[in-house]
């Protein structure tokens, strides 16, 4: 199996599966010297964690990261950064009666279909438990982007056709982490709570929409012409489960404007070039202008529920099926520090590139 790795000079390559012994990886790109805040990497490694809430799955991972290269006396030494996370809480009975069967809308059958094999113990590779890596990688690069005081904030915008109308200037992001759904605003999250658990409990699933605002880029990010700084942040999204769209700036909305309307002018501020819009979403031209970078990335309902549904075997017989296990009816709480980790990892990239060539 090959696209194991992710980035070009801050990269990560990471190994595991859900019900296996581990999850983990190696990243190499991060410089000599660079504090390892130990508490802060397991607070990511928390926010991510199952078991962390009544609107997510219960099964019950500590989630410990352990370093076993690259590090020298709590700094990082330049070479390859070696990790792993245990896993201790599986029940991997709890897919037995599905090992011949074809889970609707998973990855069971092109697995099936593509190595002749596959883990069906929860997926397997294909598990969002692979996101342990990213975010422990993503940790990383948010202690290199503090140096650059570049600010990372994702939030949940939408659960379903429960939507935070308001703009992300609007919002108070510190407050995200204060209620169990990541929204930054009280109210909304409440209702986004209530509709996430009256889904649970109709054994159904539900999707929507993660928002992420990054703040204090400078002027250059992004190299033209197939290494654009908005396509890479694309690629790092819909690499991540589940994910089924991206847009960014004013996105799919600017299909409905005039290019008058659509343009953001230019004016002098302390000096600097700035925009009086920002529907290029801090991107011009594949190159980060210094204005906020926004884009949303829109999840969709994660196919397991605990509902029977109709599917085929491996014999080709047309069967029934109800999968058991531990699963979340919403996968926007903990994928909001995914979000996050992926941007962070680009973002990390694309300095060390202008570094690189400018």
């Amino acid at each position: 199996m090959s696209g194991n790795s992710f980035g070009k000079l801050y990269k990560l390559t990471s190994f595991g599966e859900s019900h296996g012994k581990a999850v983990g990886g190696i990243i190499e790109g991060v410089a000599p010297g660079l504090e390892l805040d130990m508490e802060f990497i397991q607070k990511e490694m928390n926010r991510r964690r199952p078991g962390q809430s009544t609107i997510t799955t219960p099964r019950d991972e500590k989630d410990k990261v352990e370093i076993l290269s690259g590090e020298f006396e709590g700094k990082a030494t330049g070479t390859p950064m070696g990790f792993v996370v245990w896993n201790a809480d599986q029940r991997s009975g709890d897919y037995s009666n599905i090992k011949d069967i074809y889970r609707p809308s998973h990855a069971d059958y092109t697995y099936q279909s593509k190595y002749g094999i596959r883990d069906y113990r929860g997926g397997g590779r294909s598990s969002a438990r692979e996101t342990i890596a990213r975010v422990f990688a993503g940790a990383i690069a948010k202690l290199i982007l503090k140096k650059e005081q570049i600010e990372i904030h994702a939030f949940t915008s939408s659960v379903g056709n429960i939507s935070l109308n308001k703009h992300f200037s609007e919002l108070d992001l510190s407050k995200t982490d204060n209620n169990i759904v990541r929204c930054p605003d009280s109210e909304t999250a409440k209702k986004m709570i209530d509709y996430i658990d009256q889904v649970r409990q109709n054994k159904d699933s539900v999707g929507g929409i993660i928002t992420c605002v990054i703040k204090n880029v400078p002027v250059g990010l992004g190299e033209p012409v197939f290494e654009k700084l908005h396509a890479n942040l694309g690629h790092a999204m819909l690499g991540i489960n589940a994910v089924k769209g991206f847009e960014y700036g004013s996105g799919f909305g600017a299909t409905q404007m005039m290019g008058s309307e659509h343009n953001d002018e230019y004016y002098m501020e302390d000096n600097k070039v700035r925009t009086k819009t920002n529907r290029s979403g801090g991107i011009q031209g594949g190159i980060s202008n210094g204005e906020d970078i926004y884009f949303n990335v829109a999840f969709k309902p994660i196919a397991t529920i605990l509902k029977e549904q109709k599917t085929v075997n491996a014999e080709g017989n047309e069967v029934m099926t109800t999968v058991k296990g531990r699963h979340d009816p919403c996968v926007l709480p903990r994928a909001v520090p995914i979000v996050e980790a992926m941007a962070a990892m680009v973002l990390v990239d694309h300095i060390y590139l202008n570094k690189m060539y400018h």
